[in-house]
């Protein structure tokens, strides 16, 4: 076992539902070992600038329903340089921190590689992002809120539909994944699913997409149609589609961006315990020398994955769910 007695932590990048569940989790189990925890402010910035609490349980005592983070979060552009890398490694090393966690995507864990350039000591991230675009997990802390968050919407949209017989376009995020887009398509019963799996649109080929309009109008008559539609997917996004497909077929198609309300609420139950379960096996791993590793699940069992190869993207949508999407969307 690594003895270690003091360790930081902080959140960077877009925050996620269940990153206070996972501070929360981390600080407990510290404690439970005898370890203290020092959280940085606004991500990587609070970490060269300095900006740090001491976290004890009671700090941490009733966060664990609270959606955002309690140590805040940040882009850094600092980061991406050496100098700045070299400035948190400085910190850490004055404070004599023998560990450091990082609960983000894999931009934030590029930032924690470039730290462990400059620092001796271990390093571990947590995956907090609504995206689920990190490899070595199957799900990240967030994504299960933002889908259903996304499905709450889409549920309302599609009465607002109904009463006026329209078709709506709603436009998720996901950066560059459509992993959000495929869940909540699926689940809200979406006519349509586009995400980048399937290839980005271009303005004036758009028969994939008009042709299964017009043909649920044939045998539906008019009536409501939901599309959803992943983030990047479109020159000008969901906004300029909906103003072409309205050219294009002759019948009014609004576009909703749902934006950052995917990123806010109270975090749901699956990614209360994710992100349990996450904080204490990266607790738990550093004590047994883990270094320059994600902490993820992988069928359901909590694992060690190498920080380096997170952000690789290979991970996949479920193939079949967008293949049987793709059948029923043309039938």
């Amino acid at each position: 076992m690594t003895s270690i007695r003091r360790i930081g932590v902080l959140t960077s990048g877009g925050d996620a539902p269940g990153m206070n569940a996972c501070i929360r989790s981390i600080v407990l189990t510290a404690a439970a070992h005898q370890i203290e925890v020092v959280g940085f402010s606004h991500g990587f910035n609070g970490l060269i600038e300095g900006d740090y609490k001491k976290l004890l349980p009671y700090h941490v005592q009733h966060i664990i329903h609270l959606g955002g983070t309690l140590l805040k979060s940040a882009r850094c552009p600092a980061m991406h340089t050496e100098e700045g890398a070299k400035a948190a490694a400085n910190t850490l090393r004055q404070m004599q921190l023998d560990a450091l966690l990082v609960i983000g995507g894999d931009g934030s864990f590029k930032g924690a590689l470039a730290i462990a350039q400059h620092y001796k000591g271990q390093i571990l991230g947590l995956p907090g992002t609504i995206d689920n675009d990190v490899d070595g997990t199957d799900a990240t802390i967030g994504y299960a809120t933002a889908i259903d968050t996304a499905l709450d919407a889409i549920d309302k949209i599609r009465d607002t539909a109904d009463a006026f017989e329209r078709i709506f376009l709603v436009e998720l995020m996901g950066r560059h994944s459509g992993f959000i887009a495929l869940s909540a398509g699926i689940a809200s019963g979406a006519e349509q699913i586009i995400c980048p799996e399937l290839g980005v649109l271009k303005p004036g080929e758009l028969d994939a997409v008009i042709r299964p309009i017009q043909n649920a109008q044939v045998v539906k008559g008019k009536s409501s149609y939901i599309i959803v539609m992943a983030e990047h997917c479109y020159p000008g996004g969901s906004t300029a589609l909906a103003a072409d497909i309205t050219k294009a077929i002759g019948i009014e198609c609004r576009a909703c961006v749902l934006g950052h309300i995917q990123r806010g609420g109270s975090p749901v139950g699956a990614d209360r315990i994710l992100a349990t379960k996450l904080g204490a096996y990266a607790v738990e791993q550093l004590l047994g020398g883990a270094h320059l590793m994600m902490a993820g699940e992988v069928n359901h069992q909590a694992c060690l994955y190498p920080l380096q190869a997170s952000g690789e993207h290979k991970k996949r949508i479920d193939p079949y769910l967008l293949r049987w999407q793709q059948q029923v969307a043309n039938d």
